[in-house]
């Protein structure tokens, strides 16, 4: 296409000088058209904005509209049921941060404070000195039976496969996880070149497909996960049960998306759209799901492994929590997806309708272990529309002990929520696998922006710790965030999800009355309940 621009170009000048009977005239051609084919071409060699360089001359337009829109419209949030993934506000913070420009904004509250939903933390009177505050805060994650336990930020990328993303996404998001110091999750896509280029953190993700992890026949290989769980990048490993932009489903990479490349992968075939199971074949009950937990820390040498999960049906977790206290064994981490979480293609019943919303789940689960009192077993992280600094601080004021984001991290590679991911035509070169448009992402300036997007959301949330008067994350609970759940009532986490006493789920007699029947239906032995 830009060969096609400039010849294009080119023809059209020379059109112009041989129909021209004046040099005035063949003068005014050369005017015209001269300074647009400078700025195509200049447009095509920038590094900076996938859009210029990938649509040269017309790809201006989106910065012009950018620009020119009133400035009032900033102040509206869009609803997020109005399809809008992420508001004007939010995204606006994302950006500043990935480019490091000022990190601030004018005439106070943008928020109307009295809607309902509007969420807020406390502050303390005497609030620390953020600068004597670690700026990096790790979580140690590795329980009794890990012996390679990892020490992860409180933020780091969450679950995106490629073939979902580009080779090139694929490489700044890792390599901004190199300068950074967070980890990268894999996706279920399994591990590519591309993700082992820079050296960046991975957290190796296994799915239902089991790529990079499967025989011949798409089973699980224990030979196969061993020759990958060993690499030193890889720092942990999931289990993925489900997601929370299509829990029960499986994952879908559309046939235009599935290229020779991605086929040798994943060990499938080229240019078919590929589904993943919605389940396991290699674990069929709750029992046998924590033993292939401790099957795979072993295969890897101790390193932690964990399962991902939306949560679904509450007797089912519970079912999980009691294989745990039978069986002695437990992972070294669970990341709850959120069911607002998101997705590169799924069915828009799955992507709405199904799966518990993360804030709901975090605050579920975090009881759950309290209540068969093996929280200090697990660590707990978590993904769903984590975008800013507050967004840690209430995650981690349910029980989260760490986060993940996907969409921030796209934007911060420079994706403008363009809507074409399962298309194989994302305009920025994120989400596509069409050469054309993945080379309009510069790995050399992503990579920085990423690790920018990164840091300084991080030293946010490290800032809201030392007005709220904390030192560290471990100090957030529930009573630090306040919602206002009707125009004229406002209550607290605490009330809102009011934490069970420790040990009460270990006796069905205990249990909490929002718990008892679920508690009943509870099975180690089986699904389903």
């Amino acid at each position: 296409m830009r060969k096609v621009f400039i010849i294009s170009s080119i023809v059209v000048t020379a059109a112009l000088l041989v129909w021209s009977y004046f040099w005035i005239d063949a003068l005014f051609g050369f005017v015209i058209v001269g300074p647009l084919m400078y700025m195509g071409v200049a447009d095509m060699v920038q590094k900076r904005q996938a859009i210029r360089r990938n649509f040269p001359l017309a790809g201006r337009l989106r910065y012009l509209f950018e620009d020119l829109r009133p400035k009032i419209q900033q102040y509206f949030v869009e609803s997020d049921t109005d399809g809008a993934p992420i508001n004007r506000i939010e995204r606006s913070v994302i950006y500043q941060r990935a480019k490091k420009q000022i990190d601030t904004v004018p005439f106070g509250t943008q928020l109307n404070v009295y809607a309902e939903g509007y969420e807020w933390m406390t502050h303390s009177v005497n609030p620390l000195d953020h600068n004597q505050l670690d700026h990096n805060p790790r979580v140690r994650i590795g329980n009794k039976d890990c012996k390679q336990p990892y020490d992860a930020s409180v933020l780091n990328i969450s679950a995106m496969s490629f073939g979902s993303l580009s080779a090139n996404a694929v490489e700044a998001l890792n390599a901004g996880a190199k300068i950074g110091g967070f980890a990268h999750n894999t996706g279920e896509g399994g591990i590519s070149p591309y993700h082992l280029k820079h050296g960046g953190d991975i957290i190796w993700q296994i799915g239902t497909g089991y790529f990079g992890a499967r025989d011949e026949n798409g089973k699980f290989s224990a030979t196969a996960f061993q020759q990958n769980a060993l690499r030193p990048e890889v720092k942990m490993i999931e289990i993925k049960l489900s997601q929370g932009a299509k829990p029960g489903h499986g994952g879908i990479l559309p046939a235009k998306k599935n290229t020779p490349e991605i086929a040798a992968i994943r060990g499938v075939k080229p240019y078919t759209t590929v589904f993943s199971p919605p389940y396991h074949t290699a674990f069929t009950t709750p029992i046998e799901l924590i033993e292939f937990v401790q099957r795979l820390r072993e295969l890897s040498g101790g390193k932690p492994v964990g399962f991902k999960l939306c949560i679904g049906r509450k007797s089912e977790f519970l079912g999980i929590c009691k294989a745990m206290v039978k069986l002695n064994l437990y992972p070294d981490f669970i990341t709850i997806d959120g069911g607002e979480g998101g997705t590169g293609a799924a069915p828009p019943e799955f992507t709405n309708y199904v799966g518990m919303p993360l804030l709901d789940a975090i605050a579920f689960v975090d009881d759950a272990l309290r209540g068969f009192a093996i929280r200090d077993h697990i660590k707990l992280d978590c993904s769903g529309k984590i975008l800013t600094g507050f967004h840690i601080v209430r995650a981690m004021a349910l029980g989260a002990d760490l986060t993940n984001s996907a969409r921030a991290m796209m934007m911060a590679l420079g994706c403008i929520q363009a809507l074409e991911c399962n298309k194989n035509t994302c305009p920025t070169g994120v989400a596509t696998q069409d050469p054309y448009f993945a080379k309009g992402l510069v790995v050399e300036d992503k990579k920085q922006r990423v690790a920018n997007y990164h840091k300084n959301t991080v030293a946010s949330f490290v800032e809201l710790l030392s007005c709220a008067g904390l030192s560290k994350p471990e100090e957030i609970n529930r009573t630090h965030v306040y919602r206002r759940v009707f125009m004229n009532m406002v209550k607290t986490y605490a009330e809102i999800y009011p934490p069970i006493p420790e040990g009460c789920l270990l006796d069905e007699g205990d249990a909490p009355m929002e718990f008892e029947s679920y508690l009943k239906r509870a099975s180690a032995e089986r699904f389903n309940t």
